[in-house]
């Protein structure tokens, strides 16, 4: 999988999130999602959307899977396009689902990963995000803004053997005077 890349718009700022207020946007997110929906299998995004869809399912007390959706760039063009590896998990067949992922820009990801999820056979679909920050509208999710996120486990990476800040997010910190 390759990186994330990350564009900063200074002008609309970082929000860093740390691990508890991430645990209280799963919390928060899964009550959303409890109150108008009863999935019977949760689906998590991999990489990123593993984390929330998990601690979701686990709050919901349901089954939970992952479907890997990665963005590889093509030479063809200036953007990355997100596509499937693997296959959505069987268990999706028959079952109401609610796929889940950390974050929502163009809604790329999200509607590969529903697409794939109805082939599965899915009897109903729905989606939630921890993060919207564009224009597409999942069925949930817990908070919007156009901030760059920078999430728990995207903040330091592991570089000889030592926890450092990741630089992919060196510019954004210092655009927003961190």
């Amino acid at each position: 999988m390759s990186p994330r890349k990350h564009t900063v718009d200074a002008t609309k700022g970082v929000l860093e999130i740390e691990w508890p207020f991430f645990g209280e946007l799963s919390r928060g997110l899964a009550l959303k999602v409890a109150r108008a929906y009863d999935p019977e299998l949760v689906i998590g995004i991999a990489t990123a959307g593993v984390i929330p869809g998990a601690v979701i399912a686990a709050i919901l007390g349901r089954e939970f899977h992952s479907l890997t959706v990665s963005r590889r760039f093509q030479a063809s063009h200036e953007r990355e396009t997100p596509q499937i590896f693997g296959s959505a998990p069987k268990e999706a067949r028959g079952k109401r689902v609610l796929i889940v992922d950390e974050t929502c820009d163009s809604g790329d990801t999200m509607r590969l990963a529903v697409s794939a999820v109805q082939e599965a056979g899915a009897s109903e679909v729905r989606t939630a995000v921890s993060i919207r920050t564009g224009g597409y509208a999942p069925d949930f999710h817990a908070i919007a803004t156009e901030s760059t996120i920078i999430l728990p486990w995207d903040r330091e990476i592991l570089v000889d053997g030592e926890l450092r800040p990741n630089p992919l997010y060196a510019a954004a910190i210092e655009a927003a005077g961190g």
